[in-house]
């Protein structure tokens, strides 16, 4: 994925009625800004703030599904109104995370100073934190960022906002979108970050979509699920299922364009949503710690519970991670990972290819073009197919290579 264009992974469709914009810009109805607070220690920006002006604005959340979400996911979860979210406040460099008590007391401070600068209810305003877990939040710090960040609001404040909301990202994630329907033009922004503790259990990432499309809450909702499943969802960098993470899409309606249920504009809408959030999560993928190239697991089979258990199993091993770093074409890798997932006494027959040449038949080598196969797991982009016993089912999932790198930036992340 080496071109600088957003689309830029073969794995995402390329969708006539969808244009990139060059350049910063929200949604007619939003404002944003990022500010240096203090809480990461490089100096780097740490607080983000996104603002919906709109009074009837729509909205629409998912979270991690992790056992010990932090208290900014809690707080979302318990005291937000999650379809009519007008604020997002954001900071980076503290996940308040395993902080007890204080911590959903110090997200409850974020959302009433997000609510007071935002000059919207408390229960409009949800709340992200991201980094390092474990450590109380220095509210003195947010505080000052959120009033700075009000100060700094404007229509082109994503490019700072995105900024703000990185941790050990390597680069940008972030998008501005023209979508061409047949009852007129909406636009369409997001901004991301995540590149660590990424798992296919959910999207274990911050992603902020927003839109000046009218949409109603239930809209919004069925939208965002239907793409969260298909993305991020569907994406692993190391199996770690993060305890803060968030996907939230916020609708200003001030295109004036009303996306009806079952018609084309929500058709095609939503394809433009699916191709944002997909991109979007290969970037997540292709930015993996220390990663080198991104895979691709496709499984076919009869059963859906066992094609879903093999894509995960491959993706999440570290033995084909490190393969698909050093460009190794050691299939043997991927049925010894298929054989862990599917565990009895009976011979399973598994089919492997890599970049579609078969390279293992009922799980026994077959003539192949090796020199072919060992050029094409080079690539940025590398995809295998598997197939079980059966037919019917079929699933996939993207991942991150594994490398030195990964183990540097780990080892040394808190020291």
């Amino acid at each position: 994925m080496s071109s600088t264009a957003f689309f830029r992974s073969r794995w995402v469709e390329r969708l006539p009625h969808v244009t990139e914009l060059p350049g910063g810009g929200l949604p007619e109805g939003f404002r944003a800004s990022g500010v240096a607070a203090g809480i990461k220690e490089s100096g780097a920006p740490d607080v983000g703030l996104m603002v919906c002006d709109a009074l009837e604005a729509t909205s629409a959340a998912r979270f991690t599904n992790s056992g010990t979400q932090a208290p900014p996911v809690l707080l979302c979860r318990e005291r937000c109104r999650l379809d009519a979210v007008r604020a997002v406040v954001v900071n980076a460099g503290n996940a308040n995370a395993a902080t007890g008590r204080m911590g959903f007391e110090n997200a409850a401070k974020m959302q009433g100073a997000g609510a007071l600068v935002a000059r919207v209810r408390e229960d409009q305003v949800a709340v992200a934190s991201t980094g390092v877990i474990g450590v109380p939040l220095p509210m003195g710090k947010v505080n000052k960022g959120i009033v700075a960040a009000a100060h700094a609001l404007s229509a082109d404040g994503d490019v700072a906002f995105s900024d703000a909301i990185q941790t050990t990202d390597a680069f940008e994630k972030r998008v501005r979108l023209s979508i061409e329907l047949p009852s007129g033009t909406v636009k369409l922004s997001a901004q991301a970050k995540g590149a660590g503790m990424i798992s296919p259990g959910f999207a274990t990432l911050l992603c902020f979509v927003q839109t000046d499309a009218l949409l109603s809450a239930e809209t919004c909702d069925l939208l965002l699920g239907v793409c969260v499943k298909r993305s991020f969802e569907r994406v692993s960098v190391d199996g770690q299922l993060s305890t803060n993470d968030m996907v939230l899409l916020q609708a200003s309606g001030q295109s004036g364009v009303r996306i009806e249920p079952e018609t084309e504009d929500e058709l095609r809408f939503g394809e433009a949503i699916d191709a944002l959030m997909r991109q979007l999560s290969l970037l997540v993928v292709a930015d993996g710690e220390g990663a080198r190239r991104v895979g691709r697991v496709v499984v076919h089979g009869g059963e859906p519970d066992a094609v879903d258990r093999v894509a995960r199993a491959v993706a999440n091993s570290p033995l084909v991670k490190t393969a698909l770093y050093g460009g190794d074409p050691n299939w043997g890798r991927i049925v010894q990972a298929v054989g862990a997932a599917m565990p009895g006494t009976a011979p399973l027959a598994v089919d492997v290819l890599i970049e579609g040449v078969k390279v293992c038949a009922g799980s026994a080598q077959v003539s192949h073009d090796a020199e072919a196969v060992a050029e094409a797991v080079k690539r940025d982009e590398v995809e295998y197919e598997i197939f079980l016993p059966g037919e019917g089912a079929e699933t996939e999932v993207y991942f991150s290579d594994l490398g030195h790198e990964y183990i540097t930036i780990n080892a040394d992340y808190t020291t």
